[in-house]
């Protein structure tokens, strides 16, 4: 398989070869090439023989650029190739309890171990062949992420409904072996995944040894209310999340003893079931897996604060109404308070959003609707502007889940609204902006 030039950027390395937009490239110093990995991966070096086709005819061209250059090739799409979708069907797949008639990139499942390397997506390794593997191997792509649920082989079918999701396991050995690093996720259900199943899959990722693994993630299912003929799957209560804690804390200690370093993470939600106060800034060391929700409730509190204590006063009064879901909300109502204690001329009104759409133990921000906050505020705000957090929206920054726009919330609630960053500081900041 080759991989056609769209377009040769103007200067570029490529266009000095004599890379033509429709030409096919072929292979770099004798290695075949399919996607973006092996165009970014094979064309890294200085000097490189690019074999290229033409109306069928081929021709090898001298590429000299610097090491690391961009070659200055465009294709179709990023990956060059689609996208590899997901061949599981997991008991908690949150995809699969989304309600019919939303627009439909909402719907599709990616398992790609480029997309891992790339932008961090977590795989399962079950759609990988021999060759991607090797080819990983090879490429040393580091790390990789990837979702494990639990290690128990025929468990992982079970919980996957994927047949090949035992087996390949096995990866994860060959991984450690060739040096490559590993992120790892569980989503922990109850009574399936946790107790005595949960201790033993942490037991058998820690002995792929200090170097292999990087960090260990541990969320909670998330139900919603369209779970119709699915795995009946029941939600944590405030006992069963505390002794999922204790296994991870114990788990979390051992590796501060043994290794110098936490590893294994409880999400925030753990903390937020038990009822029990979240840990300290420094437990959560790098921030590893704050893409998995852990420690994004201490970042955001932590960073706003200390952009508190050094903010510049206001130079007018503000009134923000702010929106955000019932699981941040207490976090959120204290750091109005804290501003408001500060600047008496800043007024933030806070409104949990109680998510009707997905019902079930949906709380997280991220999920909240348009059509929930439309509800829940009309007739309430009292600010002069709406403040909505940006991970609300998809990533055009403009429609929620239930593809409700912007402006929809603008005309019927009557109020401007801002988009606000969701990392502490900057939310802060964008906060006395007005």
């Amino acid at each position: 398989m080759a991989i056609q030039v769209k377009a040769v950027e103007e200067g570029s390395p490529a266009q000095r070869a004599g890379v033509l937009p429709g030409m096919l490239l072929e292979e770099a110093d004798g290695n075949p090439l399919n996607d973006m990995l092996d165009y970014e991966f094979y064309t890294a070096s200085a000097h490189i023989r690019l074999k290229v086709s033409q109306d069928g005819a081929e021709r090898e061209l001298l590429v000299e650029k610097e090491e690391y250059q961009p070659l200055g090739c465009d294709f179709e799409t990023y990956l060059i190739d689609e996208k590899h979708s997901c061949d599981n069907h997991c008991m908690f797949c949150f995809i699969d309890q989304l309600p019919k008639g939303m627009r439909p990139t909402l719907y599709f499942k990616d398992d790609d171990e480029r997309l891992s390397f790339l932008y961090g997506n977590y795989i399962t390794l079950t759609n990988l062949n021999p060759h991607e593997v090797e080819r990983i191997q090879k490429m040393h792509i580091s790390p990789i992420n990837i979702s494990v649920h639990t290690t128990n082989p025929q468990l992982r079918v079970r919980m996957t409904a994927n047949k090949r999701a035992g087996e390949v396991l096995a990866y994860l050995k060959d991984f450690a072996r060739a040096g490559i690093s590993m992120n790892f996720q569980l989503v922990v259900c109850r009574g399936i995944n946790d107790g005595q199943e949960l201790e033993k899959t942490l037991q058998d990722l820690l002995a792929l040894g200090d170097e292999a693994v990087e960090s260990i993630a541990a969320v909670p299912i998330g139900l919603t209310r369209y779970r119709e003929h699915l795995y009946p799957l029941t939600t944590y209560d405030a006992p069963s999340a505390a002794g999922v804690l204790e296994i991870l804390e114990q788990a979390g200690e051992k590796c501060m003893k043994d290794w110098g370093r936490r590893v294994v993470f409880p999400a925030d939600e753990w903390y937020l079931q038990a009822g029990r106060p979240l840990p300290d800034y420094d437990f959560y060391e790098d921030f590893v897996q704050l893409e998995n929700g852990v420690g994004m409730w201490r970042k955001y509190r932590e960073e706003f604060l200390w952009e508190l204590e050094a903010a510049p006063a206001p130079q007018k009064p503000l009134e923000w109404d702010v929106v955000t879901g019932t699981l941040a909300a207490p976090l959120i109502e204290e750091m109005a308070r804290q501003v408001e204690e500060k600047w008496p001329q800043v007024q933030i009104r806070v409104h949990p959003i109680r998510n009707d759409f997905f019902g079930g133990n949906v709380s997280v921000a991220g999920l909240v609707t348009g059509q929930d906050i439309l509800r829940q505020c009309k007739g309430k705000l009292s600010g002069r502007v709406l403040g909505i957090p940006e991970v609300m929206l998809r990533d055009e920054g403009d429609l929620f889940l239930d593809d409700v726009p912007l402006t929809r919330l603008e005309e019927e609630l009557g109020r401007p609204v801002r988009v606000l960053p969701c990392q502490g500081a900057e939310n802060l900041r964008a906060l006395l902006e007005g």
